[in-house]
């Protein structure tokens, strides 16, 4: 069975910040994943990427966004053309703007933690 794919916009190697949180969650729910970060080579022994264009794979099942709105406005379009059946906004990523503009785009935009999602809560990744 294939594994599901998700490209974790704004993966952080500081183990405390939400988009590791996210990576770490991810892997431990059997995804595949790929850490977006340009100033990064890797991100918890995963090779990270600086954009989703260079993710080595079709299209993704999700994405999941950890950027500030205003960093996310820059890359909605890059979202769309990347491909995804799932587009998460997390806490702290979304504002009324970007998200009018994600509809637009026919994104689909879910708004929620993907971390809880995935059936785990951000606390219980802190104290690793």
């Amino acid at each position: 069975m294939r594994k599901l794919t998700v490209a974790i916009l704004g993966a952080s190697r500081d183990r405390q910040k939400f988009g590791n949180k996210s990576v770490r969650a991810h892997v431990r729910a059997g995804f595949e994943v790929y850490p977006v970060n340009p100033n990064a080579n890797t991100i918890e022994g995963l090779n990270a990427y600086p954009n989703l264009a260079s993710i080595p794979v079709g299209d993704l099942d999700r994405i999941s966004i950890y950027v500030p709105p205003e960093v996310g406005m820059g890359l909605l379009d890059e979202i769309k053309h990347r491909g995804a059946r799932e587009i998460w906004f997390n806490p702290g990523s979304e504002s009324v703007e970007l998200l009018r503009r994600a509809a637009e785009l026919e994104l689909n935009p879910i708004c929620a933690c993907s971390i809880v999602d995935v059936g785990m809560s951000p606390h219980q990744l802190s104290d690793e």
